[in-house]
């Protein structure tokens, strides 16, 4: 569906969602962002603010228009997804694809804005429950062929402490520090430690080998016993709540491919600094998921939603010098 601003003034976005079979019908729809009366402009943007599909503003719009949307193309700001690659057809294709979780990633994103940290990472994990439940992960669980689940590692995580200051490495290399049960584990047992020590001043979160963090480790997707279990691991026994409580003390060094996890993680400290090689990835929508180490929440209070929903629909990497520009990460060094 492709629309005006005064289309969208007038209601054209808000016909049903559902079809009598509970199918999503047109769950992206295009807006013409040509000039328009500001009375007419500021009634689209209060439909936009209340409609149930994506809105994608191709153009310029008055400012208040263009927050109101989920994503501009051709626009300045961080409301725009400022790609030479960006179209509404790649984005079209994506939403169409998994409309469930592009939807619920949308509302997980505007119901979050403006959250505390902690409560906004409960409704990111009740949503993730919600499409681990949902037939577009089952077709994508289905269609994956059987991996044996990691071996054992001595240690996933190495410390070091030198003073106040608290060196965590990520240790699977061999994995590319996919980020699994024994990892995470790890990972919150050194987080735990320094979070209890006010003698600890500076921790630093490195990976080893050729990638910081290459996301979740995909042998255990699907693994959990049940989906209350899983929401409680990802949020009392996850990592996210404690690299924000430790943000002033935080700095991630990360390189190579950054995937899901390894970005979302890293976006929750004080301070990024990336490898020119750093490329950063959030590819669970394509999954039938969306991003549930804590992205929705981590990534938005750098970037914006709007660039967030951009990288999540689209799984476009992006370089360390556009991820320097959004302000996605602080710093570039060798």
């Amino acid at each position: 569906m492709h629309i005006s601003v005064a289309d969208l003034a007038d209601g054209a976005a808000d016909l049903p969602l559902l079809a009598p079979d509970g199918s999503v019908r047109d769950p992206l729809v295009t807006v013409d962002l040509a000039p328009a009366d500001p009375a007419v402009a500021a009634r689209a943007a209060q439909r936009a603010r209340d409609c149930d599909r994506i809105l994608i503003g191709l153009g310029t719009a008055d400012p208040e228009l263009l927050r109101a949307l989920d994503l501009t193309l051709g626009a300045g700001g961080r409301e725009a997804a400022d790609d030479p690659a960006a179209s509404p057809d790649v984005l079209r294709e994506a939403v169409t694809r998994n409309p469930h979780a592009s939807l619920l990633l949308r509302d997980v994103l505007r119901t979050t804005e403006g959250m505390p940290v902690d409560a906004a990472l409960d409704v990111e994990s009740y949503a993730y429950s919600t499409l681990l439940g949902g037939p577009e992960f089952a077709r994508w669980l289905a269609a994956r062929p059987p991996r044996p689940l990691p071996p054992e590692a001595d240690d996933p995580v190495l410390l070091a402490r030198d003073a106040g200051d608290l060196s965590i490495t990520l240790n699977r290399p061999e994995r590319r520090n996919a980020f699994g049960r024994q990892l995470r584990d790890a990972l919150v047992d050194a987080l735990t430690v320094a979070a209890s020590d006010p003698g600890i001043t500076r921790v630093t979160l490195r990976g080893a080998g050729p990638a910081f963090c290459s996301g979740g480790d995909l042998a255990e997707f699907g693994a959990a016993p049940d989906l209350a279990t899983a929401h409680l691991v990802r949020t009392r026994g996850g990592a996210g709540r404690l690299i924000h409580r430790l943000a002033g003390r935080v700095e991630a060094r990360v390189h190579g491919p950054c995937v899901g996890a390894g970005i979302e993680l890293p976006a929750f400290a004080g301070r990024v600094t990336a490898h020119p090689d750093a490329t950063f990835r959030l590819p669970e929508v394509s999954m039938g998921l969306i991003p549930g180490a804590g992205g929705t929440v981590s990534i938005p209070r750098r970037i914006g939603r709007w660039r967030t929903l951009y990288m999540a629909l689209t799984g476009t990497p992006v370089p360390a010098e556009t991820a320097l520009a959004w302000r996605l990460v602080d710093g570039i060094r060798p």
